[in-house]
């Protein structure tokens, strides 16, 4: 996959979405009844990556202050998806421990490997950082994964939606109607390319995880150090 014609296209898409108001609002962010959880292999920025993005939403905040903004805790980017977000899953129904063995196989020997942030890429429903790779260390471990799990039998739902190539973090969704879409539009094309920085991913989180991996929903369930 050519990742820079991948977030292009998602891109363009997602502005003619807005700027027709044929754009998606995501109802259940703040309802109680969303009990979709799952659990996920997923990676974190450094710090100073976190704040570039942070710099991003205080000024799209600003004029759209109602909308849902991802907190330092929460920012990610998906490895992959073990068990997808489905109501009524929990730990109960699994061997935590079959599914860190599984892993520790599929990225024993694996490196650390870097991920560079530049520019913005969306969605109907929310905004995304765009993650570039200097290798394809992070599509091994994918590749990895795939195999085997499919070998264990274990329970898993991987690219159950699409099959995940990305490197992409999503920091911004929208859960009310965009009430000042043109300055909107302006910062996000403000950023469309702008740098928020490199950073060296030296680790990996198993984590149980709601729809947003939100902090206060997450549990970290093991870290994984690469070499």
């Amino acid at each position: 996959m050519n990742l820079k014609e991948h977030y292009d296209k998602l891109y363009q898409d997602s502005i003619k979405k807005i700027q027709s108001d044929s754009y998606q609002v995501d109802k259940l962010i703040d309802s109680d009844n969303d009990k979709r959880f799952g659990i996920t292999l997923l990676l974190r920025p450094d710090n100073s990556v976190k704040a570039n993005i942070q710099k991003f939403l205080s000024e799209i905040r600003l004029i759209e202050p109602n909308q849902y903004f991802y907190r330092d805790s929460d920012l990610h980017v998906t490895v992959m998806s073990i068990i997808s977000c489905h109501d009524g899953f929990n730990l109960s129904q699994i061997r935590i421990e079959d599914y860190v063995e599984t892993i520790k196989k599929s990225i024993k020997g694996i490196n650390c490997f870097k991920i560079e942030f530049i520019g913005l890429t969306g969605s109907p429903s929310c905004l995304m950082v765009q993650g570039f790779l200097e290798n394809n260390t992070l599509n091994q471990i994918r590749d990895n994964l795939r195999v085997d799990f499919k070998d264990t039998g274990l329970e898993q739902s991987m690219d159950k939606r699409y099959a995940i190539q990305t490197a992409h973090s999503t920091i911004f969704r929208l859960k009310e109607k965009i009430e000042n879409k043109e300055s909107f539009l302006d910062i996000v094309e403000k950023y469309r390319d702008y740098y928020f920085g490199t950073f060296v991913v030296d680790s990996l989180e198993l984590v149980f995880n709601d729809w947003y991996q939100r902090e206060e929903y997450v549990k970290k369930l093991y870290l994984f150090e690469l070499k």
